[in-house]
């Protein structure tokens, strides 16, 4: 037995709903946390550090309410400390950008299930903001032995165009995922299914569109396939702007979250490449003049 099954078989066993079990405990994927398909379940162990980041019972209320409004699977068990227990979902797959570019209509289904969501009665604890996340990771990591990548700070000085920009037409705020890893999507070829609701919180919903869109590195056709979805037709400039401006602002601040992951250490990637790598992605896409045009868009409104 592996340490990985260990811890498994030893959270289990707190577990009502696997009393009895004695069937395979099979891994599947995760960057921070632990994930095993147990049966008719899925069983999901927080990972090292992430209490620093995390707070645990907003994460419940967004999974219990993603559920009820049809996007995630059923929540059936969720401890204090973020051991989670929902339904697994036969026959669908775990994304990723090659999974989104060969499975026909994934961008479409991804754009369907937003919408769901978005235009949900779902109401999350949380208040995802962007800028004010930006200075709580850097809090975070002022206390680590990490350096932040050249010309960060700068990047986010410059960065306060784009926020009186999003600011000169507040977007209505909706329940909205936040952390749309391709990895956080399970497609049937029929539906697609959202997990992992960990940053969930009330954003602007073209959030969402634009860091898939990065997180999936979309094509400029897969971008249009999900947005048509999404919007049923066209999106106003103003809508697209806001699109893009968040494939910058994503990347801004999930370099943070790359820094943090490893400073604890985190051996699932090389997250100093990552972490640079998003950086200068960002600054790259924000020196462009589209980049300016699309910001210019966002202010009109």
């Amino acid at each position: 037995m592996t340490d990985e099954t260990k811890l498994a078989r030893d959270a289990m066993a707190g577990i009502a709903l696997f009393d009895g079990y004695k069937g395979p405990v099979t891994r599947l994927g995760g960057l921070t946390n632990l994930v095993f398909e147990v049966g008719q379940y899925c069983l999901r162990i927080p990972g090292k550090g992430t209490e620093e980041y995390i707070n645990r019972a907003h994460e419940a209320v967004a999974a219990r309410e993603a559920a009820a409004a049809g996007v995630s699977p059923e929540m059936l068990h969720f401890s204090d400390t973020g051991v989670m227990v929902t339904r697994f979902i036969e026959g669908a797959q775990t994304m990723s950008p090659a999974a989104f570019k060969l499975n026909e209509g994934a961008p479409a289904r991804a754009g369907a299930a937003f919408r769901k969501l978005h235009t949900s009665a779902a109401v999350f604890p949380f208040r995802f903001e962007l800028f004010a996340m930006i200075d709580d990771y850097l809090k975070v990591l002022s206390t680590k032995d990490v350096v932040l990548p050249g010309g960060y700070h700068d990047v986010v000085r410059e960065s306060q165009g784009v926020r009186k920009a999003l600011a000169a037409h507040p977007a209505q705020l909706a329940a909205c995922h936040c952390d749309p890893l391709c990895e956080n999507f399970l497609d049937t070829g029929e539906r697609m299914w959202i997990v992992d609701w960990e940053y969930a919180g009330m954003n602007d919903p073209m959030w969402d569109l634009g860091d898939l869109s990065v997180e999936g590195k979309f094509r400029e056709e897969q971008d249009e396939e999900m947005i048509r979805a999404y919007f049923g037709g066209e999106a106003r400039p103003a809508e697209r702007g806001r699109i893009v401006i968040y494939k910058a602002m994503c990347d801004l601040l999930w370099t943070l979250w790359g820094l943090i992951q490893l400073a604890n250490k985190n051996q699932a990637d090389d997250f100093r490449a990552y972490a640079d790598g998003r950086f200068a992605r960002c600054k790259a896409l924000m020196e462009t003049k589209e980049f300016s045009r699309h910001v210019e868009a966002v202010r009109r409104g």
